[in-house]
This record gives C-alpha cells, sequence and structure tokens, in this order.
C-alpha cells in the first residue's frame, strides 16, 4: 500500500496558488540557482506542458524566478521577484517549449549563466511542492531535491566513483543513494551523490582533487 504523507494532504508551506506551479517551481529554480554557486547573471526559461499554458496565471515564472535569486517557496519576495530580478540587472527570458517523450506537464527546462560557469537542469513538479530533476546538463538524472546533494562532473574512469565515496565517508556524510550518467564509455559522466548531510568546502576540494573532475556542487536540500 503506498504511503501518504501529511504533506501530500495540506500541501508545503508557500506563497501562491498552486503547489505544483509555485512551490515546485521555485524549488526548480532553486536546484538550477546552486547549480552554477549561486546568483546567475542570467537565465533562459523554457516551459512546458501546463507549466506553458497556465504558468504566469499561476505564477510560474515569478517562483522559478525567485528560486533562482535565492528565495524559498515560502518568501513574500515571490510575489515580485520579476521586478526584483530587474533590479538587481538579473535578466531572465522566457519561452515556451515542446520537450519530447513521457515529459511530466509541469516542467521546466532552465540554462542558467553566472560568471564563467553555466548549467542546464530539466526539472518537473509533481505536486505538493515535490520535483524531480531530470537531466542535468543533457545527462539523464534521477533527482528528488530530498537530500543535500553532490553532483559531480568528471570523465568515465576508472577509481572516480570510488574517491567520491572515500572523501564523504572521512567527512562523516553518509550517502543515501549514488547515481552515474555517461554518454558513451570514458566520455564526460555526471556523478549525483545523496546524501545525509551536506558537504562542506574541504570535501569539495578533495572530490576536485581527482585527475578528470571538472566540477563539483554542493546542492542544498530543496524539497
Amino acid at each position: 500500500m503506498n504511503k501518504v504523507s501529511l504533506l501530500d494532504i495540506i500541501g508545503p508551506v508557500m506563497v501562491g496558488p498552486s503547489s505544483s506551479h509555485t512551490a515546485g517551481a521555485c524549488r526548480i529554480g532553486l536546484f538550477a540557482r546552486d547549480l552554477v554557486g549561486g546568483d546567475p547573471d542570467r537565465a533562459h526559461v523554457e516551459l512546458h506542458g501546463s507549466f506553458a499554458r497556465t504558468g504566469q496565471g499561476h505564477g510560474t515564472d515569478r517562483a522559478i524566478v525567485g528560486g533562482l535569486l535565492g528565495f524559498q517557496p515560502d518568501d513574500e519576495r515571490l510575489r515580485e521577484s520579476l521586478e526584483l530580478a530587474e533590479a538587481r540587472q538579473f535578466e531572465v527570458k522566457f519561452d515556451n517549449i515542446k520537450l519530447r517523450g513521457d515529459v511530466h506537464p509541469n516542467t521546466a527546462r532552465i540554462t542558467v549563466h553566472r560568471h564563467n560557469v553555466t548549467a542546464q537542469v530539466v526539472g518537473s513538479s509533481l505536486g505538493a511542492g515535490r520535483i524531480l530533476i531530470t537531466q542535468v546538463d543533457g545527462f539523464q538524472v534521477d533527482v528528488t531535491g530530498a537530500f543535500p546533494t553532490l553532483v559531480v562532473a568528471a570523465r568515465d574512469v576508472p577509481g572516480v566513483v570510488a574517491h567520491c565515496a572515500t572523501v564523504l565517508a572521512r567527512a562523516g556524510i553518509n550517502l543515501a543513494s549514488v547515481r552515474l550518467s555517461r554518454r558513451a564509455k570514458g566520455g564526460d559522466a555526471i556523478h549525483v551523490y545523496e546524501c545525509d548531510s551536506e558537504p562542506g568546502a574541504d570535501a569539495l576540494a578533495a572530490v576536485r582533487s581527482f585527475p578528470g573532475v571538472t566540477l563539483t556542487r554542493a546542492i542544498a536540500r530543496v524539497s
């Protein structure tokens, strides 16, 4: 029998009329923000399905931008996030898109730029504020945001997973799950480590020390 949580019944504490279109959308924005390491300089937000059809009326645009600015779903500033972004000279472009395949109707593809770092996230809002990140930089992933998450980009070579797991273990960080996505053997790969606690700066530096690791990002719990 499927378990139903209290959150599924009453929904999250949030600003906005819809947990799917606002709370979940905000958390997708938060994930994208953390992936580039802070406030983006500019972003391109592409809305799919119900997000595209009704997102503006339900505040999806404001929720995503609020997340990109670092606001939580219950932050009253979500209501004026578009104006705050403009005041901060944070450029955001919106488009509608039809993504291929079996894609949840409440889905956004967000491309963010911060200094010399660019990242792209595809995320879906599942209801009651829950999200699922399905792509990072074109790699297939499966991240709920329910745990602090370490994202590592690296060459697909032996030893990367063992190195990362050893670093986290020495830092006293317990792993909830490990996922690896690659396009081809020996090519580029994305590692996703869901953790019971957030990796600190020393752990990130130790992970980066492994040859072939090109990027590390600690993503705060967003669900």
